[in-house]
């Protein structure tokens, strides 16, 4: 599949490992060259009240994996991996929590009201038991070496402390089939199985798994497009297959948002909006199979 979001002409392979499951683009772009897959505008987010209450629902529910360690007493240090431009350390601290950050990208906003690391998490200078909390949502699946970030955050967590990281899951329709991971941005994508493989490996104890969207999403779109390819027409589902969404339908064709448009996209793709209808069914079912296209994962420092 191509890069959607900025390079539609540059077409990439995910492959799966047949012994361990894990997969992964191949071949990867280098650490230099994926610099230009992370342009300013992929950090900047909406200027609106919508957005801003979007984050704060968010957060809200990124912090609810902490819970364990606010109830603790004392003082609290966090190290939130790919920090981006820093919200989420920033809502911690308004919670009392001590915050430090970790991020790579150049492109992202300049942090200086608190620590940022600007190397690779598993190369910073932090080498012993600091933190009550590692944090890395949406992280893991974009790094060139997710072992290696595993293995740090072992060692850079206190006894009993938390590793909390969200990922796709490549168990799921969406990830594995409906061409919904962000390539190449998405380097490596997981199974619970290699997620507890790399735990096991660096003294981590899976405490939780959360398998849906309650801070992320990653909804099997284009669900009932694959089903009929695969299962009636008896024919692979190539990108090629993937119909345009409503909003890209719009832009191509210059049409506003409003009934015309909407019963144009319908004649072009009415599998698209039945699609639509029966997604929250769906998406349901997938959360209580534990297949939806998203998990967090609460990790214990034995």
């Amino acid at each position: 599949m191509p890069d959607t979001k900025f390079f539609p002409d540059e077409f990439f392979t995910v492959v799966e490992c047949d012994q361990c499951g894990l997969g992964f683009v191949n071949p990867r772009p280098s650490f230099a060259e994926m610099r230009k897959y992370y342009p300013r505008e992929y950090y900047q987010g909406e200027q609106t009240a919508t957005f801003a209450r979007y984050l704060d629902k968010r957060f809200a529910a990124e912090a609810r994996y902490l819970r364990e360690i606010e109830q603790r007493k004392g003082p609290k240090k966090m190290l939130d991996v790919g920090c981006c431009n820093g919200e989420f350390p920033r809502f911690m601290k308004a919670r009392g929590w001590d915050v430090e950050g970790v991020e790579v990208s150049e492109a992202s906003q300049l942090i200086l009201d608190f620590p940022v690391y600007t190397n690779e998490f598993h190369e910073i200078s932090i080498d012993e038991p600091a933190y009550d909390a590692v944090t890395a949502w949406a992280v893991l699946e974009h790094v060139h070496d997710p072992m290696a970030y595993f293995r740090k955050a072992a060692r850079v967590l206190k006894k009993n402390g938390l590793f909390v990281f969200l990922v796709t899951n490549f168990h799921s329709m969406a990830s594995r089939h409906l061409f919904a991971e962000d390539i190449p941005r998405h380097l490596y994508f997981f199974t619970r199985e290699t997620v507890r493989r790399y735990l096991e490996k660096n003294g981590l104890a899976l405490v939780t798994e959360d398998n849906g969207r309650s801070v992320y999403k990653l909804a099997p779109d284009h669900w009932l497009a694959y089903l009929l390819h695969t299962r009636v027409q008896g024919e692979p589902f190539k990108y090629a297959d993937v119909p345009l969404s409503s909003r890209q339908f719009r832009r191509v064709h210059g049409l506003k948002k409003g009934f015309a448009a909407a019963l144009r996209y319908a004649v072009y793709s009415p599998v698209s909006v039945v699609e639509r209808l029966l997604l929250p069914a769906v998406e349901a079912t997938q959360i209580l199979r534990r297949t939806y296209g998203i998990s967090t994962y609460v990790a214990r420092k034995l």
